[in-house]
């Protein structure tokens, strides 16, 4: 009895438990291996023949708190379109779909009446239920299709880093990445049809995945979380905004970066565009991105670069003096301070709170060409910087092997050589961050929802000051903000600021100097712990703009004073 009795019991044990394989097998094999075909059969009463469903990884932002928020993802809308080769009456159809659906008739009857074009869009609709009472009419001719749409929630919200996905012909007319992070990143972001469903059974047998589809690209797609904080992104840009509405410069920009690890918090540049509508702009340069495809003849705020360079060399300290004539003569050329005076005898501090062109054409000189060279050079200012996105171009500074002092002398304060605004809050950074150079990023991290998310770290590029140094030029350009600029009007008792403002000529295509001019700001804080550097520039300000001290410095404050205040950064003073 007991022998029958335990029989039983390992007969049904083992029943049991090939029962339990059969059905996680039949559970892998749908969800893993056929998980895409059976979504694509559900969906197949919507999916227009030869067209291919974009299926793609996403992009967040990322809180302060650590938060993931949504900066592009996908969205699903119905395709309501016509074949006029079939489309018998068109009156007759339209009243059909008007019932349901308001279309525009005139449109409608236009679009019936192209017999050599067998796919017409009539309208794009997110309501399912919709789609499928259109779908219910019968009306030869007439269809629904499913399509998954690139949407990002944020509107202009980062747009130019973000980019756009579109169709190419010259990639078999499927989706890819233009531009911004989308083009970067694009093979991490594509997903084939025959992509990895993420889900609990993925994750219980993603090594047997990678091994029945080993090779298959798709396998290492993912998610991209980005250093950008979407509330400091939507303050710099409601700053910005503020910005163009008053001094209507050709274009104008803004990042937000800690100089410590290279991540940008926030970065934005106008004009602008909506990702979520981009076929509508006329001019396609507006999708590129300024922070790392244009550059700029910064002016003054490359002057903290250039004592820097000096006192670092030993060649002069912030007590230096020197003689102030108001004007240098180089090479038959006359070089002028901003507001053609002389101070007479005056030392390095002043030349940075009256932002004297002849001072930092004196330490250009105390330095020697080489040496001076050598400076800028280690800053990186004519290399790329590294930073994940794409078309990053390099900075112009040929004028640093020129045989003519003159353009030596211009190179010092800023004229005659042009950065990337990237590349010019790396070389700005290294100030604040005791001299060393750190490598810009806009990425934090990239999760393929197998294993472990591959993270970014902080890349050092090399020292470029002695810690000393740092910490003399850092105090200068707190002196600079409390004192110099407008007389301290804008310093804040309870922190220090290390700032600069810059002012630069324009030149035109021919390469000569006219009329307008590039204003630009720059500052870190805490000065000597700093959290954040911020940079600000505009691109032909009008409306009586002349000097960067007199557009740029409140926008900054409300920025700094808004920085200081989100992420609760303790006063330092």
């Amino acid at each position: 009895m007991r022998s029958s009795f335990s029989n039983r019991i390992y007969l049904l044990s083992f029943f049991a438990l090939a029962f339990s394989v059969v059905i996680i097998i039949r559970l892998f094999n749908v969800q893993i291996i056929n998980g895409e075909d059976y979504s694509k059969r559900a969906d197949r009463q919507y999916v227009k023949p030869s067209s291919d469903i974009l299926s793609r990884g996403s992009i967040f932002f990322l809180e302060k708190n650590g938060h993931a928020v949504s900066a592009a993802t996908l969205k699903t809308v119905y395709i309501v379109a016509i074949n006029p080769n079939i489309l018998r009456d068109a009156e007759a159809a339209y009243s059909r779909i008007d019932e349901i659906l308001k279309i525009d008739k005139e449109a409608f009857l236009m679009a019936s009446a192209r017999k050599d074009d067998p796919y017409e869009v009539i309208t794009k609709l997110e309501d399912s239920d919709l789609a499928d009472k259109i779908k219910g009419l019968g009306v030869p001719g007439l269809s629904v299709y499913k399509e998954n749409v690139r949407f990002y929630p944020g509107g202009k919200l980062a747009a130019q880093i973000l980019g756009i996905v579109a169709r190419s012909k010259d990639e078999g007319d499927h989706y890819a990445g233009r531009y911004g992070l989308e083009k970067y990143y694009e093979d991490m972001l594509a997903r084939n049809n025959e992509s990895l469903r993420v889900n609990f059974f993925a994750e219980m047998f993603s090594n047997v995945k990678k091994t029945v589809v080993a090779g298959d690209k798709s396998a290492s797609s993912g998610d991209i979380v980005l250093s950008i904080e979407p509330n400091v992104e939507l303050y710099l840009d409601k700053e910005l905004n503020a910005l163009k509405d008053k001094w209507d410069p050709d274009s104008l920009g803004g990042i937000v970066i800690e100089p410590k690890t290279g991540r940008i918090v926030a970065a934005t540049f106008l004009p602008d565009f909506d990702p979520n509508d981009f076929g509508k702009e006329k001019d396609i340069s507006v999708f590129s991105n300024p922070m790392v495809e244009n550059v700029f003849e910064f002016g003054s705020i490359i002057k903290p670069l250039t004592i820097s360079a000096g006192i670092d060399a030993g060649v002069i300290k912030p007590e230096t003096k020197y003689d102030d004539k108001g004007f240098v003569t180089l090479n038959g050329k006359k070089i002028e301070n901003h507001d053609h005076k002389a101070m007479g005898r005056i030392d390095m501090q002043a030349v940075l709170d009256n932002s004297l062109n002849t001072g930092a054409v004196f330490v250009m000189q105390k330095l020697g060409r080489d040496k001076f060279r050598t400076y800028m050079e280690s800053f990186g200012l004519g290399k790329k910087t590294g930073i994940d996105l794409p078309n990053e171009t390099s900075g112009l500074t040929a004028n640093l092997k020129s045989k003519y002092e003159i353009d030596y002398a211009t190179s010092a304060f800023g004229q005659g050589i042009a950065l990337t605004p990237v590349g010019a809050v790396r070389a700005l950074s290294s100030l604040a961050n005791g001299g060393v150079m750190v490598k810009p990023r806009i990425v934090d991290k990239i999760d393929s929802g197998l294993g472990a998310p591959k993270i970014f770290e902080t890349v050092l590029q090399g020292r470029v000051l002695k810690e000393k140094t740092a910490r003399e030029i850092t105090g200068m350009l707190v002196h600079a903000f409390d004192k110099g600029l407008l007389g301290g009007v804008y310093k804040i008792k309870q922190y220090s600021i290390a700032a600069k403002t810059g002012t630069a000529q324009i030149s035109d295509s021919s390469g000569k100097y006219g009329d307008k001019d590039l204003h630009s700001f720059f500052g870190y804080f805490p000065a000597y712990n700093p959290r954040f550097l911020v940079l600000l520039y505009m691109v032909d300000p009008k409306n009586g703009a002349r000097f960067a001290s007199d557009t740029l410095p409140i926008p900054f404050v409300n920025i700094t004073k808004f920085l200081l205040n989100y992420y609760e950064v303790p006063p330092d003073r």
